[in-house]
């Protein structure tokens, strides 16, 4: 018969409601903030609605996982647990991909079937019925409406700054996989010193991204309101890159439990979590990278 220590009952938490509080005012903030902007109203109560959920929410993640580590280190968790909190992780990455996928949906329907059919492509081709003379290019970069759409003047290939931020990605994964295999082998200081390596590579990466955007926006003319192509480019680059700033985030909170003795051979699932969570990144960006920049 089972006892009442074979199963973990966590403590109350506050954690889920204030959570729940912080992502209803970061959201609402947020969607006043562009609603406002529509409207030529002031945003400064939004950005501060805004900014107190974003607030919120760093407390709440902060403060979760202090407790989760805390009980961990107190010898709470079993292998019940373990395999909750894998599971939970997993239906958790299960999810991104969800996300990327209607991304990359949304991308294909555009490329393969809308723009051929405002080319004249099929029977629900619509050429010269809204642009005369419209031809279906991808990517679209001459505008069927100068006046309503700019024109970008370049779109980035794939063998510049782009194939860069492809081996800095990988490379980093190569890198986190070295610090991993030396933590399991109960090596700190290696995977201390791979695990920097990493997230190195995850800095120069944000900053390559960021110099790619700056130049789009200041030379190119390929910005969110550059038609279809610009708004799918940055719509998929940005919020990849977003999952980026969160990984290099995770990382270095993982570094520094590193620095003060957490984690073990045998036991090291928060560190195994980021690094799941870092090659599903990788991963998404080679799919980017081909979809997005060489096909």
């Amino acid at each position: 018969m089972s006892t009442d220590q074979s199963y973990y009952v966590p403590d109350q938490s506050k954690w889920p409601i204030v959570g729940s509080v912080g992502m209803f005012l970061m959201l609402g903030g947020l969607a006043a903030v562009m609603v406002n902007s529509a409207e030529s109203d002031p945003t400064t109560t939004a950005w501060v609605v805004f900014t107190l959920g974003t607030l919120t929410m760093i407390y709440m993640i902060t403060g979760w996982l202090r407790d989760v580590i805390n009980e961990s280190h107190a010898g709470l968790y079993d292998a019940q647990m373990d395999r909750s909190f894998r599971q939970g992780m997993g239906w958790f990455i299960f999810s991104e991909v969800a996300f990327f996928m209607a991304l990359f949906g949304a991308l294909f329907y555009v490329r393969f079937f809308a723009v051929p059919w405002l080319g004249g492509e099929g029977a629900k081709g619509s050429a010269n019925m809204l642009w005369e003379g419209f031809e279906a290019q991808w990517p679209l970069i001459n505008m069927p409406d100068p006046s309503q759409f700019r024109t970008p003047e370049y779109v980035f290939g794939p063998w510049g700054l782009a194939l860069v931020n492809t081996a800095l990605l990988v490379t980093s994964s190569i890198t986190l996989t070295f610090s991993h295999h030396a933590l399991k082998k109960d090596h700190r200081k290696p995977a201390i010193l791979w695990l920097a390596a990493t997230i190195a590579l995850a800095v120069i990466f944000l900053g390559c991204q960021a110099y790619e955007y700056y130049e789009a926006y200041a030379h190119l003319n390929l910005t969110l309101e550059s038609g279809i192509f610009g708004s799918m480019f940055f719509l998929m680059t940005g919020f990849h890159g977003i999952h980026v700033i969160l990984g290099t985030i995770i990382l270095a909170v993982l570094l520094g439990r590193l620095l003060k003795g957490h984690f073990t051979g045998e036991k090291h699932f928060g560190y195994e979590a980021g690094a799941w969570y870092w090659h599903f990144v990788d991963v998404v960006w080679i799919a980017l990278f081909v979809v997005v920049y060489v096909l």
